[in-house]
């Protein structure tokens, strides 16, 4: 029987979902987990492989907003839902979605596509590129301390109930957006997943807890959210403090709320999995090297539409440089193309007839885009060619960024 790819329908959800499972594990989703992602499933972006009634295949994607560097909000695919089931591999089926995906990404506008890899080894032959990384911390509080800037302590903190703090801490969280490169703006719906709470979902640790920070005139300018995971040993109490997320809008709060996640009693640790690679945090620690810093890899990024993504950003010095990019996957990005940039910023991409300066491929682009891998250390690797001298030097001072880009939660 032929397998049959084809658009979502919502009534298909359920198999389509268990189908999912599978492909990850075959480990149950909570209900409470299964009903947001119920939620936010944009059926009409969702495609399904079928053999018979058997769903093989899942990709989907979300409408999402990425900010890239000057603070632009992009219109961009966050791709998520992949899988393929163990009885069908190496029949072509991811690359038939993937080709599938991008032509709809393309046809509805989206100049990029974004998603985070269960896989790294998967994406990159579909144009995908590293665009950002995640830090962890696990920071030894019985021994750091903490070096807190002037106005600390004029913050006052309040522990609330994550669901009723939502709407401030979404407040603080959209005024961050635009600061950072790689963050999303929030859809409605999505702030859900920053509050799901199901017990199968601590293994063992308490239940969510919220703290505020607020200012002198009782506005919220930052928030944490945490579990503790009580622990004892021949010493004493050695609980851990799990931090899922921590945002504020300047560095009293930031340093106030990391200070009271130092103190809580009866914990010896203080656990952060996914913060920016340059978090304030790094800084005002006593000892970074008992604070584990890690970095892993997080969001892909590929050009779908490459001129109007290059364009879409602005770039920290002026540049006139002719690209040779290849594309096997998206020939219409294939070829040579000409980026400028005034002393503004302000950018334009076009087809180009002179000589190359420097060749790549749209999975290098990818990672350059954000700002946070440089083209010379692309180049430095062989992933990059230069062409004419200074040409990558010059490429790379332009699309580097002042800060690191930061994907805050998966999707």
């Amino acid at each position: 029987m032929a397998l049959d790819m084809r658009v979502l329908q919502a009534h298909e959800w359920d198999i389509w979902y268990e189908h999912l499972e599978l492909a990850f594990g075959g480990v149950h989703f909570s209900p409470e987990r299964r009903d947001l992602h119920r939620s936010l499933t944009e059926v009409e972006r969702s495609l399904g492989v079928w053999d018979g009634e058997t769903c093989v295949g899942s990709a989907a994607a979300y409408t999402f907003r990425l900010t890239v560097p000057g603070g632009a909000l992009v219109p961009a695919a966050g791709v998520t839902m992949v899988g393929v089931a163990p009885t069908h591999r190496r029949r072509g089926l991811l690359t038939s979605m993937m080709r599938r995906q991008l032509d709809d990404v393309r046809a509805g506008g989206e100049p990029v596509a974004v998603l985070t890899a269960s896989e790294p080894a998967i994406y990159g032959r579909f144009g995908y590129g590293t665009a950002t990384y995640a830090l962890s911390v696990t920071i030894d509080t019985a021994r750091v301390r903490l070096s807190v800037p002037p106005g600390t302590d004029g913050v006052r903190l309040r522990i609330v109930d994550p669901q009723e703090a939502l709407a401030d801490c979404e407040r603080v969280y959209a005024e961050l957006v635009a600061r950072r490169p790689g963050m999303l703006a929030r859809q409605p719906g999505w702030e859900r997943a920053l509050v799901l709470d199901p017990e199968v979902q601590r293994a063992g640790a308490s239940p969510l807890k919220c703290v505020v920070a607020e200012s002198a005139d009782g506005a919220v300018v930052g928030y944490t959210r945490y579990r503790v995971r009580a622990d004892w040993d021949v010493q004493g109490p050695a609980g851990k403090v799990e931090v899922a997320n921590l945002d504020a809008l300047d560095p009293a709060a930031t340093a106030a709320l990391w200070r009271y996640l130092f103190e809580i009693d009866l914990t010896s640790s203080v656990r952060a999995e996914v913060r920016p690679v340059d978090d304030p945090v790094l800084h005002l620690v006593s000892d970074v090297r008992r604070s584990q810093p890690t970095p892993r890899d997080s969001l892909y990024l590929r050009l779908v539409d490459l001129p109007a993504a290059l364009e879409a950003r602005t770039y920290g010095a002026p540049l006139d440089v002719v690209m040779e990019v290849e594309d096997a996957f998206c020939p219409w990005n294939e070829g040579r193309w000409r980026l400028t940039a005034d002393a503004s910023g302000v950018a334009r991409c076009t087809r180009a007839a002179e000589p190359a300066d420097l060749a790549l491929s749209v999975r290098e682009l990818g990672s350059a885009y954000l700002g946070g891998i440089t083209l010379t250390s692309l180049s430095a690797a062989g992933r990059v060619r230069e062409l004419r001298p200074g040409a990558v030097t010059e490429a790379s001072r332009a699309f580097a960024g002042d800060v690191a880009p930061w994907l805050p939660h998966g999707f």
